[in-house]
């Protein structure tokens, strides 16, 4: 990168310029020995022209194809969705680019974390116990099952607001006026609950509900009893309690197939009832609240020991991503994620959207031509799905995306990519697959953040890595998800939901190595149980399964 204090140019091949700041029209601009001047106000994060562009013209961002001109475009002006539209350029099965530069490990390759350790080998960096419907018909029982344990467990959360709503009921009764409800001040008291915990060494009891199981197609069906038994054999995982009807599609033969396909030595402690054969919702529920406590008295047994980090499985996500995502948070996560490989972890990059635009890259680094044929097969097919449906990759970016410089979908997903650092690609996953390699693996996923981080976390994810520029409450039920800004005002002004803050690159305070190690020494710490991700302090515990339709 050549950076100077108001703008950047990231890639040498590139012929657009990142503004850093809020820059007005008029401000002179030298680069590479040219020298021109803004010719209309540039807002930070967003991009402006080099020199003149005609329609047709390509724009480069990142060294790929990012867009074409629609109009002219004279030097120093703003690109934006009414002078450009996305592009791309196609990609074809090529030759194999595994050569890639190590990052230097020497400070973490001793290192262990405290992890509760599987029979199958994983090890997890949490241990839950999960209550899973197979099917929506059961989510009401599900509830039940939730109020009857959470609080008496003592893994009840904070309940926030709840002493202000108990004092504008007494002011309403009181007969105030309109005006001086919106005028109180709330103290935001939490509500006093039980959190000690009978079970020292579980979590919490998650319960994961869903809108799926019957209804839809034979592959929703399977692919949902997949995602749940990525879920029921996940490493963070202790044992599980399933609630079936036993009608649905998602049938539970399905699921003890699915689950004996991850682990054909499945032993974990597995209630699974019916309720058609049990009888009344009584006799299903009281069945399930003793053979859960029973379940949680023996997976109590397991304590946190040490593991080396190659047992880490890292997902990589982003959600409400802006201009500056592609410079700062995406990059330093992907230096993390070379970092893991170095030291023979797992990393999981999805959200396939998101990769429109890098595909030729993404597919030379897979480590063999196979796997390069899965990857552009599986972006095809999607894209074709998308197509079909009226809105292919193109239409990803949100509204938000392009407030904040996201212009077309190419822009964000060169920038989406840099997640994944420069490692060869070790395997190609299909949702729901589980990973099973050391590596860089790529899964393929909506580009929606609750769906992806869902699926990696399915595939393996024992904990999640989520950059956002915009500020994205998101969490999952199992995986500690850790939230990175891309900008320092971002961090400062959501601190409630945010756990590092990667604009000091942006700022020019810190490297991208410098703001890696940061991030591995809170990985190894929320791994251990030693840091708690604000994402698991506010219980986000975001859970969507995907329907192999179009989501973007």
């Amino acid at each position: 990168m050549q950076a100077t204090y108001k703008y950047l140019q990231i890639h040498p091949d590139d012929n657009i310029l990142v503004a850093l700041q809020d820059l007005p029209q008029g401000t002179p601009v030298q680069h590479n020995g040219k020298e021109f001047s803004l010719v209309e106000k540039v807002a930070g994060k967003h991009k402006f022209t080099m020199s003149d562009l005609a329609p047709g013209d390509e724009i480069y961002m990142y060294g790929v194809l990012v867009g074409k001109a629609d109009k002219p475009i004279p030097q120093g002006a703003a690109i934006t969705t009414e002078n450009i539209h996305h592009a791309t350029n196609d990609f074809t099965l090529g030759e194999r680019k595994l050569q890639w530069k190590q990052p230097d490990v020497s400070q973490w390759k001793n290192k262990q974390f405290m992890g509760y350790h599987r029979a199958d080998g994983s090890v997890g960096t949490a241990n839950y116990w999960v209550v899973i419907p197979l099917v929506f018909c059961e989510n009401r029982n599900v509830e039940v099952l939730k109020e009857a344990l959470i609080e008496k467990l003592g893994y009840s959360k904070v309940k926030a607001f709840e002493s202000d709503v108990e004092t504008l009921v007494n002011m309403y009764q009181q007969g105030v006026s309109e005006e001086e409800i919106l005028n109180l001040e709330f103290t935001e008291k939490p509500a006093v609950v039980n959190n000690k915990k009978i079970f020292k060494n579980i979590d919490g009891i998650k319960f994961l509900n869903h809108e799926m199981g019957c209804g839809g197609t034979k592959m929703d069906a399977e692919a949902l009893c997949g995602l749940l038994a990525g879920y029921v054999t996940h490493p963070n995982v202790a044992g599980a309690t399933i609630l079936s009807l036993g009608c649905q599609h998602a049938q539970a033969s399905i699921l003890k197939k699915e689950i004996m396909k991850r682990d054909p030595n499945f032993s974990k402690p597995f209630i699974l009832l019916e309720q058609q054969k049990e009888g009344t919702e009584s006799q299903l529920l009281t069945k399930a609240i003793k053979k859960t406590f029973a379940g949680l008295m023996q997976a109590n047994k397991n304590e946190r020991k040490p593991a080396p980090l190659s047992k880490l499985c890292i997902g990589l996500e982003c959600g409400g991503s802006d201009g500056f995502s592609g410079i700062s948070a995406n990059p330093a996560v992907g230096y993390v994620s070379d970092i893991l490989v170095t030291l023979g972890s797992s990393v999981i990059l999805s959200e396939f959207p998101e990769l429109c635009g890098v595909e030729q890259e993404l597919s030379d680094r897979c480590v063999d031509a196979p796997t390069a044929q899965k990857f552009m097969d599986l972006m095809r097919t999607y894209n074709a799905r998308a197509e079909a449906a009226g809105s292919g990759f193109y239409a990803n970016p949100s509204p938000g995306n392009v407030r904040d410089g996201l212009i077309t979908d190419a822009i964000k997903s060169a920038g989406a990519a840099k997640k994944g650092g420069t490692s060869p690609v070790a395997d190609v996953l299909d949702y729901p697959e589980r990973v099973t390699k050391p590596g860089l693996n790529l899964l393929c996923t909506p580009g929606n953040d609750v769906e992806s981080t869902t699926a990696e976390v399915g595939s393996g994810a024992n904990i999640v890595l989520f950059t956002t520029g915009l500020g994205t409450p998101t969490g999952n039920p199992v995986a500690p998800v850790v939230k990175l800004s891309t900008n320092t005002a971002l961090y400062k002004r959501m601190p409630d939901i945010l756990d590092i803050d990667c604009g000091t690159i942006i700022e020019g305070t810190e490297t991208i190595p410098e703001t890696a190690s940061r991030i591995m020494d809170y990985i190894i710490d929320v791994a251990s149980g030693n840091a708690e991700p604000k994402a698991v302090k506010l219980g986000q515990d975001d859970f969507i399964p995907w329907r192999r339709g179009v989501s973007l």
